[in-house]
């Protein structure tokens, strides 16, 4: 029963995110069979990527400014967290303010952090009304198609969620939904990363 649901939703995977490479993937034709995308199936809180995977690289553009901005960029000088959101997820609202008070404000003027929200698949007008009304300053990349998310989780899955990865590039924790108690630790995590990256 267990092989037919993991195959179902590993096809599934496959037709949604049909042309993204994911870090298990080192192949682009590979990614299209779906032998690779067997191996591929969500964990159950729907993410494609473990802690220790290569984090998937993606270019985006900044709402608002029109800036464009990519993964990779980072690597080897910042610790980096991405917010996957939209403005009709209420989690994703009730969290928002938390990540500006408690991690952006905290370490917006440190040269070896980086936070960016991804949101997912909403205009350009769409993402700068939310960010006015949920009172973020930090820069939310756009998601058209929800293209970037796909890469770190299955389609179908929900946000809110976090990534952290670290300097090398490497995930080095994930969160899904809003639990305070992880959202304590997470803060302790990107704390204590770029407490090391300062010695």
């Amino acid at each position: 029963m267990h092989k037919i649901l993991y195959a179902a939703i590993a096809l599934a995977l496959l037709v949604a995110c049909s042309g993204n490479k994911n870090s298990r993937c080192t192949d682009a034709d590979a990614c299209d069979s779906l032998a690779v995308a067997d191996t591929v199936v969500p964990d159950e809180r729907g993410y494609i990527v473990a802690v220790g995977d290569e984090a998937p690289d993606f270019t985006a553009v900044i709402a608002g400014s029109g800036d464009t901005v990519s993964l990779s960029q980072y690597r080897g000088e910042r610790v980096v967290m991405l917010q996957f959101t939209a403005s009709w997820c209420g989690v994703c609202r009730r969290e928002m303010p938390d990540i500006e008070q408690q991690i952006w404000q905290r370490w917006k003027d440190n040269s070896n952090f980086a936070l960016l929200g991804i949101d997912r698949d909403e205009p350009d007008s769409t993402v700068m009304a939310f960010a006015e009304r949920t009172g973020v300053t930090y820069p939310i990349a756009l998601d058209p198609g929800g293209e970037i998310f796909c890469r770190y989780a299955h389609r179908l899955a929900g946000i809110t969620r976090n990534v952290i990865v670290d300097r090398d590039g490497s995930i080095v924790m994930m969160t899904r939904l809003y639990d305070e108690e992880e959202f304590s630790r997470m803060v302790a995590v990107i704390d204590s990363l770029l407490t090391v990256n300062a010695q």
